[in-house]
Order: C-alpha cells, then structure tokens, then sequence
C-alpha cells in the first residue's frame, strides 16, 4: 500500500513538473524530503494535489461536451442536410439528369463525412429517387411546361381548318364572316381583339387575302391576313378571348446600280434601265426642283443611280430606298445623296428640296405654256394664259407646291373645281379645273400633299391641271421663277455627310463607266 501511494506521488510530482506555464511545481522537494514531513501535512498536500489535478482535467471535458451540444443543436430534426457522396455512391441515372441542366458557378461546399460509419448510411439519399437541387428543379419544369404548350399548340392547329378568302368589292369583314357561317358577335370579338392592331381589318382592299381556321366546334380559331409582303396580322382565340399581334420577317438589303441614256423620254430609258414605275417617280422627284422633266430632258441626256434592293428568305421582294443619284441634263451635271435623316443632298451639302415643287403633278405633256398672249380653245379669243396647262388622266392626284395654308376651295364656271394656297413670302399658287377637291378653305397642307384630282371641269376641252404661281400678285411663270432653297444639312453632321458622299460617288461613277463601257460595246 505505501509503495503504490509513493508510486502515485511520483507520478504526480512528474506531472506538475511537465506543466510549462506551472513553474512553482518545478521546484517541489523531492521525495525524501516529503517522507520527513510529518504524516498529517502529507495528507494535506495530497489533499491539494488531487483538488488541483481536477481542476485540470474537469474544463477539456467541459468543452468537449459544449462542442457536442452545440453540433446537436445545429442537427435539427426534419432539416436535410447536404453530404458529399463519393461518386461510387451516385446513380448514373442522377448523374445524367444533373448534367442536362446548367451548372452553379461557385464551388459546391462539402459536409464532413461522419466518423460513425452507422450514422454516415443513415445520412446517404434514397438511389431510387436522387435528390436535385431545387434550382436545377425548376428549369426543368418549366422547360417541361413549354414543351408541352407547344406541342398542344401544334395539336391544335393540326386539327383546324382553313380557308382562304379573296376580298372582293363591297366586301368588309362582317360580310365574309357571314359567307362563312359565323356570327355577328363573333365579327365584333374579332374586330375588337386586343392589341391595337385587329383595326387594321376595318380596311381591307379588294384582292386582299384572309386566312380563317375553325374548329371542330365550328368557332373561328384563327385569322391570318398578309399587311404587305413583310408584314402579317394574326388574330387568334386564346381562352374565351381573341389576341391580335403583327409579326414582321427580316429583310434583307443589297445594293445594285443602274444606268441609261435617254433617247425618246425618261420614263422610257428609265424602263429600259430596269427601274419599275415607283423608282422613276422617286428619281424624277429627287431632281424635280432643279429640272423639269416634262420640259428639259434632251436625248442623249444620261441618268444612273444605286438602289436597295429587298429579299425575304432569299426572294426577292422589291426596290428600297435610292441612295445615290446623277442626272447629265445638256451637259449639266446634277447629283444627290440620301443621308441617315432620309433627305436628299448635294455633293456639297445642299438639299435637294426647294421650298416649291416644279410642276405639281405627274403629267403626260404640257398642253399650254406660260404665254402673254394665246387663243383660248373654248372661248375662241386671244387672251393672256398665266399658267401652264399639265395634261393628265382624269383623277390623277395634284399636290400642293409648298406648305401653306387654303384661301379659297369651291367652284365656278370658269375654273371648275379649284383650290387656291397662301404661303409665306408673298407666294399664292392655284389650281383649277380639278374633277374632285380634297381640301377645305381654311385648312393648312403641306408640300406633297394631295389637294384635289384632274378633270375637266370649267372652262377646260380636256383634262387637265392649270396650275398658276403668283409673287406678290404678280403672275409669274412656275417653270422659270426662281425658287428659294430649303435648309442645308446641318453643320453637325457635315463631316459625316461628305464621308458618305464621296463614298457613294466614287461606287456611282466607277459603276457607271463600267457600265456605260458595255453599253458602248454592246
């Protein structure tokens, strides 16, 4: 018994030794000094030994107890906790499934794999039914959802059936619909669907082309009607309502040139050049400030211009805008640029738009110039005639010269139909023997707009425009009065301006001498 206690001592005197930060246990007495002490104050000291070693082992066991009661406490019970699964431990099937969708672009986090190999399965997720993230979830019911959305759409138009119908005259939409059995409440839903469009069948023209589905239940499902060859409105039954919506294709531009000389008239080179009907108008519009083409185009006068050309899938669906254009008028030499604003320039900067229009309306000839004196063929005498007579097909549209304002628009025996306008500088243009009138006294017009149409009325053999041009009441003549220009291009795009210009020259002129080369050849 003494020699397991004196055992004991020793190893508790080495133990306080090997303390670092107990320095005084250093210098305890030995052993024998101990054993002379006498028997009650070794007691007390192993009494105090024992309490101190206590002390010692009692707070690691504490702590260790608190972390465990702290990881307990984060344990709460129904809460799913993520662990990582060796990959021996992943289904193919869960594999494959998580790589179909798009991957977190922060690094997955790792829970610790539990010691206890017990506790590690009982955390493993069910291999018959793999867990995925809840983000990874919801792209693929969505992705689920619209796939099926688009195949119930397909289904559903698989089973409706169409029918193509050609507006005829005095067609409107409520007679078609009628033709085809539906109801006058269901022109009215159609008419008035949503989206700002459905009006646009409050105007159909005649050859217009409607596609209409119903379906089985005999109710209008669909309606298809073709605006232009770019445009399509699309009216369809979505619920127990209609939904109307306007899809566009994208067209395509390509540029192309085009040249000619004329030897009997403009509209007949310009045809020969290849242009159609609405490019010659828009190149003699371009130019119609600057020369008459009734009047001054002389054979041998040359003409060439790059145009847009539009396609659709590859087709070919008509001319766009023209970009660059010259005329050589009797040795003169006129050119124009579109710019980004839509107007024309010249190579300098100048528009090409005067404040009044040459000749107000697209004539076949000029039947009677401006005259001091000439034989009325009607009245049979000699009179003054200060204007000049455009003869036109009757209902051929007249435009106004300039913008201004409507002083006088009604009738007499003499001029017929016609249509007087103010504009500012002291300026008043006239316009007689119209067939129709489409402006009122007192309304304003702008330069372009449509006034009235060709007739005969009045005082007129044939149908015709007798246009008249008037500065400060004095007549003068339309084709030789001088006409102010309109404004320049602005000084901040004038850089811009003259880069694009050089540009489309050099393409025009390069094109054109290749051209007129062949031309030559040919």
């Amino acid at each position: 018994m003494k020699s397991s206690s004196l055992t004991f001592l020793n190893k508790l005197l080495e133990i306080f030794r090997s303390l670092p930060k107990l320095t005084t246990f250093r210098n305890l007495p030995k052993l024998e000094t101990f054993q002379n002490l006498p028997k009650q104050h070794r007691f007390i000291i192993i009494g105090i030994s024992c309490f101190l070693l206590l002390l010692f082992i009692i707070p690691s066991s504490d702590k260790s107890s608190s972390t465990e009661d702290n990881n307990a406490g984060n344990n709460q019970v129904g809460k799913r906790i993520q662990v990582a699964l060796p990959d021996e431990f992943v289904p193919a099937e869960a594999m494959a499934t998580h790589d179909a969708f798009p991957q977190s672009t922060k690094p997955p986090v790792r829970a610790k794999t539990p010691k206890n190999s017990k506790e590690a399965i009982g955390q493993l997720p069910s291999l018959e039914e793999p867990v995925i993230s809840q983000e990874v979830g919801s792209i693929a019911t969505d992705n689920l959802e619209k796939k099926t959305k688009i195949q119930d759409s397909v289904a559903a138009l698989a089973n409706l059936n169409w029918q193509t119908i050609t507006v005829k005259n005095g067609d409107s939409l409520a007679l078609i619909l009628k033709r085809l059995g539906f109801s006058a409440q269901t022109t009215y839903a159609v008419s008035t669907a949503q989206g700002e469009d459905s009006k646009l069948l409050r105007r159909l023209n005649v050859g217009d082309q409607l596609r209409i589905a119903n379906n089985e239940a005999k109710q209008l499902t669909a309606l298809e009607y073709p605006l232009s060859k770019t445009d399509t409105l699309f009216i369809n039954l979505v619920g127990d309502s209609y939904q109307s919506h306007r899809e566009s294709k994208e067209v395509e531009i390509r540029e192309d040139i085009s040249y000619g000389t004329i030897t009997s008239s403009f509209w007949n080179a310009g045809i020969s050049a290849g242009l159609n009907d609405t490019q010659i108008i828009n190149f003699a519009n371009i130019f119609g400030w600057d020369m008459d083409f009734g009047m001054d185009i002389r054979s041998g006068d040359s003409f060439s211009l790059t145009y847009e050309k539009k396609y659709i899938d590859g087709e070919y669906i008509g001319p766009g805008n023209i970009l660059a254009a010259e005329i050589i008028n009797q040795g003169e030499v006129f050119q124009a640029i579109r710019f980004s604003d839509g107007e024309y320039y010249s190579s300098d900067g100048r528009s090409m738009r005067k404040a009044f229009l040459r000749a107000p309306v697209n004539f076949k000839y000029i039947s009677s110039s401006f005259k001091p004196k000439r034989f009325h063929p009607v009245q049979k005498k000699w009179k003054a005639h200060r204007g000049i007579d455009y003869a036109a097909k009757t209902g051929t549209p007249v435009v106004a010269a300039g913008n201004g304002k409507v002083t006088d628009s009604t009738y007499n025996k003499y001029n017929g139909n016609y249509v007087f306008i103010q504009h500012g500088n002291g300026i008043v243009t006239k316009y007689l023997h119209f067939s129709k009138r489409a402006v009122k006294k007192g309304q304003r017009v702008k330069q372009g707009q449509t006034i009235g149409y060709v007739g005969a009325t009045g005082l007129a053999s044939g149908p015709h425009l007798h246009y008249e041009f008037l500065l400060n009441g004095v007549h003068r003549n339309p084709r030789t009065v001088q006409l102010p220009d309109a404004r320049p291009i602005d000084k901040e795009y004038k850089a811009e301006f003259e880069t694009l210009a050089t540009k489309r020259l050099q393409v025009l002129s390069g094109a054109t001498s290749a051209l007129s080369s062949t031309q030559d050849v040919n």
